[in-house]
């Protein structure tokens, strides 16, 4: 807590500027001096977030409650006594801006750590309001950049917020107000930032830009899709389906491609994966309702998202510290997901032993304390236990044994990446559920390049619709047309769980991850995307499909006959069957 001694004394500056202090009322002086303690006491709490843990999802939450109590009481507070601040404090509608910015980014930030998606409409209300109430339109009067870069930086922040809402409408008309802002701030005065944040404008455009299909409606408007889970968005598991009852509860977004569109520390692959891992926003019943305060009868009956951290370019010891946190507090019957999106690392030479660590792995970002890794070969099986500590600790990449002690616990993994195949060789080592999805290491090279604005094995995860579309060589549709081949689609992923289900040589695996709706609607378009890959006139080299481990049964999931008629019949739709085999089976 501030000392009281302080907040007087910034009275006395403030009050000392407007007239005789003698003359002011009691009451008055009382209000501005209670908005002084509010106001200092809101700095420190927000400052006082940077300090906390960023994992774990224990530690923060009183400290959390503690700072919205105080912005709470502050912002009402500035409500009703708007005009006695205005005359005895002077305060400004930007002073006023800055508050509610404080708010929207608690709302986001505790969005970030509760993947509860209705917070994020809470942000989006507040942020939206600064913009409908110009708080920040006087900025540009005054003649100090730090107050321009606090506009600036709020755009971001909406931005950001507005493309996790898939508010695309409001997002380009930020992006052109940003852009305007920019190039004032930068006229104005001669600063050193014009470079980065010419870059953010660059970014953001990439990014709204990253998918490689427009739906249009008949005014050739873009229609705005969302792939989130809807109410109907996973197959219903068939009655009397015998399935486990583990439920995802955490997951770990990881996102280390060089040269992928990204912004805000957010590629497009994390941003898709983590869309595909949540359900579609509520708005909550009160806009300045405490998070985590709600009484247990209030809450939606609906399960939550799952736990989410999202990591953009970690070290090997950040995303190990994160991969533990999440690991000790995950709960009894749950499942941990772990995506990696992130460039191949490959071995350095030749090894005659098939261990976790001689297949290579996925890039993580280095840091000072990383040796020459590329310098060290496994030259003979006596060095195996110092090349295993190496491998932890020092060299920049992930490597399938790095996650072989948190297959204690039922865990769940994507790889996207050059080398994903890596991770087909997995031990399970104490006989828990695991299942390793791992992406193409390769696509042909008559399909145009996307690499840079996202990966097609995860937009077939997150939008198989609109994967489909792609290698199909489409790249705009009509809304209709788009409706009725989700329609479509939703009956092609129920045949596929039955498929699963029905399967008599499934490895048990996939069946006891069957029973969450998020990994199953996983399940299912993986292998849609496979069975697609391998029916696809130009994916015809091994390198081009999806792998798993444990290996699924072709001839009952990826190539089961009933399921190709179905990718038949889609392609029939959309006037493409011409690119697909039509006898895929025999054509092997």
């Amino acid at each position: 807590m501030l000392p009281r001694l302080e907040t007087e004394f910034a009275l006395k500056e403030i009050m000392s500027s407007g007239g005789a202090e003698d003359d002011i009322p009691q009451g008055e002086r009382k209000t501005v001096t209670d908005f002084c303690y509010l106001l200092d006491k809101s700095k420190q709490l927000f400052n006082g977030l940077r300090d906390l843990p960023q994992y774990g999802q224990k530690q923060w939450q009183s400290y959390f409650g503690r700072t919205f109590d105080v912005y709470t009481k502050l912002w009402k507070f500035q409500q009703q006594h708007r005009q006695v601040l205005d005359n005895r404090y002077g305060l400004k509608r930007w002073q006023i801006g800055e508050i509610a910015s404080k708010i929207g980014q608690l709302y986001y930030h505790y969005y970030l750590r509760t993947s509860e998606t209705s917070y994020l409409n809470e942000a989006f209300s507040f942020y939206s309001a600064i913009r409908q109430r110009s708080y920040y339109s006087q900025v540009n009067k005054e003649d100090r950049p730090e107050l321009v870069v606090k506009k600036l930086r709020y755009y971001a922040r909406f931005i950001v917020v507005c493309l996790l809402l898939n508010k695309m409408d409001v997002v380009k008309d930020l992006v052109k107000e940003l852009s305007d802002e920019i190039e004032d701030y930068t006229h104005r005065f001669n600063t050193e930032d014009q470079v980065e944040w010419n870059l953010v404008l660059q970014e953001v455009a990439a990014f709204i830009e990253a998918d490689p299909v427009m739906v249009l409606n008949d005014d050739n408007t873009i229609v705005i899709t969302s792939n989130r889970l809807a109410e109907t968005g996973a197959p219903l598991l068939e009655q009397g389906m015998i399935v486990g009852q583990l439920s995802l509860a955490d997951a770990l977004i990881i996102g280390n491609c060089n040269n992928q569109v990204k912004f805000s520390e957010l590629t497009v692959d994390m941003f898709r994966m983590l869309q595909a891992l949540e359900r579609e926003p509520m708005n909550l019943a009160s806009q300045m309702n405490k998070p985590g305060m709600q009484e247990s009868a209030d809450k939606p009956t609906r399960r939550e998202n799952p736990h989410k951290y999202l990591l953009y370019k970690p070290t090997f010891s950040q995303l190990y510290t994160f991969l533990a946190a999440s690991f000790k507090e995950l709960p009894a019957n749950s499942v941990l997901l772990i995506y990696l999106s992130a460039t191949g690392v490959f071995p350095t030479g030749r090894s005659d032993s098939e261990g976790p660590y001689d297949f290579g792995g996925v890039l993580t970002n280095s840091n000072r304390d990383i040796i020459n890794g590329d310098a060290i070969h496994k030259r003979n099986q006596s060095h195996k236990e110092i090349l295993t500590f190496l491998h932890c600790c020092c060299f920049p990449s992930l490597h399938p044994g790095d996650l072989y002690p948190f297959t204690r616990k039922p865990l769940f993994i994507i790889v996207d990446s050059s080398n994903s195949v890596a991770y087909k060789n997995f031990t399970n080592l104490f006989g828990q559920p695991l299942v390793c999805l791992l992406s193409p290491t390769a696509y042909p090279k008559a399909l145009q390049d996307q690499s840079q604005r996202g990966s097609l094995f995860t937009l077939f995860l997150n939008n198989p619709l609109m994967a489909f579309l792609f290698v199909s060589g489409l790249s705009s549709m009509r809304r209709g047309l788009w409706e009725k081949c989700q329609e479509y689609l939703r009956k092609i992923n129920r045949d596929i769980a039955q498929l699963l289900t029905h399967s008599r040589s499934i490895d048990q695996a996939f069946l006891q991850f069957f029973g969450d709706e998020f990994l199953r609607l996983l399940l299912t378009r993986f292998i849609f995307c496979s069975a697609t890959m391998r029916m696809h006139k130009i994916f015809r080299e091994t390198r081009n499909y999806p792998e798993s481990y444990p290996q699924l049964p072709r001839d009952e999931t990826v190539e089961n006959p009933h399921l190709q008629k179905h990718i038949l019949e889609l392609a029939s739709i959309l006037d493409v069957r011409n690119v697909f085999f039509e006898n895929t089976i025999d054509d092997y």
